[in-house]
């Protein structure tokens, strides 16, 4: 099953067990699970992964399945009655910032063809593996990561600093930091 140190931030709990062995820096091309993972990272700020993985069917739910579109053209009446909603984070910057996400997601991929093709444009398509031996190697942001945070940030994307574009990027599989050991590398 690899290091002690692989599974620690996830051992126990059965939802990030499945989330690391089948999601976590996986790389995906697809524009609606990239825009699923934007919305849950940018969620997750001040709070734990776990709370976000666990409220994540509810998320789905809330938000159109993360359909891009649907998500762009939700009325300030429906993200209103989401603050009500016991099953996501209840933050009203957070829950309206899907919808503002969404529109500059749609904005993205008019000009680059993708979202896809946006993101990994910070790595120019290629994609980053750290091969770390000690999960306190794992750094918390790179120069990828503060560029997208920046031009994101630019581009009116709420929720984008450095750190969490750095968990978004590892999320979608942009970066690959499952440890050298890891069976799931």
């Amino acid at each position: 099953m690899g290091s002690s140190e692989c599974r620690a931030w996830y051992e126990g709990d059965p939802v990030l067990e499945a989330y690391h062995d089948r999601e976590w820096c996986r790389e995906s091309h697809d524009d609606r699970f990239l825009f699923e993972m934007l919305c849950l990272e940018g969620a997750s700020v001040g709070l734990s992964w776990r709370t976000i993985m666990h409220k994540r069917e509810a998320y789905r739910a809330a938000f159109h399945g993360f359909d891009i579109a649907a998500c762009a053209r939700m009325s300030d009446a429906e993200l209103e009655a989401l603050l009500h909603n016991p099953g996501i984070i209840r933050n009203r910057a957070k829950v309206f910032s899907v919808r503002k996400n969404a529109q500059a997601v749609q904005a993205l991929q008019a000009e680059f063809g993708s979202f896809d093709a946006y993101v990994w444009s910070f790595t120019g398509g290629e994609r980053i593996d750290g091969r770390w031996r000690h999960a306190a190697d794992i750094p918390t942001e790179s120069v990828a990561s503060r560029a997208m945070s920046a031009d994101m940030k630019k581009r009116g994307i709420a929720f984008v600093g450095p750190v969490i574009t750095y968990s978004f990027l590892q999320a979608v599989g942009v970066v690959n930091d499952h440890l050298a050991d890891c069976p799931h590398r």
